[in-house]
C-alpha cells in the first residue's frame, strides 16, 4: 500500500512532467523539489533540474521571448497598448519561440502573422501562464475580453 507521502509525491512528478512535456507552466504550481521520499526525489529531481526557469515577466504584460526557454529578446505588451480583440503581428521579421501571459485575460497565439487560423494558433489563460517553448513559431495575437 503506498503512503500519503508517495501519492503526493507522484502527483506533483506528474503534474509537472505534463507541464513541462506540453509546454505549458502554470503560476504557483507546487515545486516537484520539495516533494519528499526516497525513489520518487530522484526522479522529482531530474523533472525540476529539466524544467526552464521562467523568464521576467510582471503582472499586466504579455512577454515573448525569441529562444525557447526564455532567452533571447524579449518583448513585452501591456493591455494599455494592445486593442482587445484585434490581431498584433510581431514586428517584421521577428518571432517568438516562448511566452508568458500575466494579462488577466486569454490571449491566442498564432503562426500566421495576420491571426489566420489556416495555420497554427493556441489560447493561453491570462491568470499567469508560462509556455518555455511554443510548438510554433508566434508571429502574431490577440488579446480577449474575460
Amino acid at each position: 500500500m503506498r503512503s500519503t507521502t508517495a501519492l503526493t509525491t507522484a502527483a506533483l512528478t506528474a503534474t509537472a512532467l505534463a507541464a513541462t512535456l506540453t509546454g505549458a507552466v502554470p503560476v504557483g504550481a507546487a515545486p516537484v523539489a520539495a516533494a519528499t521520499g526516497s525513489a520518487a526525489t530522484g526522479s522529482a529531481a531530474r523533472v525540476a533540474a529539466a524544467s526552464p526557469r521562467l523568464g521576467p515577466c510582471d503582472t499586466g504584460q504579455l512577454c515573448l521571448w525569441a529562444k525557447e526557454g526564455f532567452k533571447g529578446a524579449r518583448h513585452a505588451h501591456e493591455l494599455t497598448g494592445v486593442d482587445i480583440e484585434a490581431c498584433v503581428p510581431l514586428p517584421a521579421g521577428t518571432t517568438a519561440a516562448a511566452l508568458a501571459n500575466r494579462t488577466g485575460r486569454p490571449v491566442t497565439t498564432y503562426q500566421s502573422a495576420e491571426c489566420a487560423e489556416t495555420g497554427e494558433f493556441e489560447t493561453y489563460p491570462g491568470g499567469g501562464t508560462w509556455v518555455p517553448q511554443s510548438p510554433y513559431q508566434v508571429r502574431a495575437f490577440k488579446v480577449w475580453e474575460n
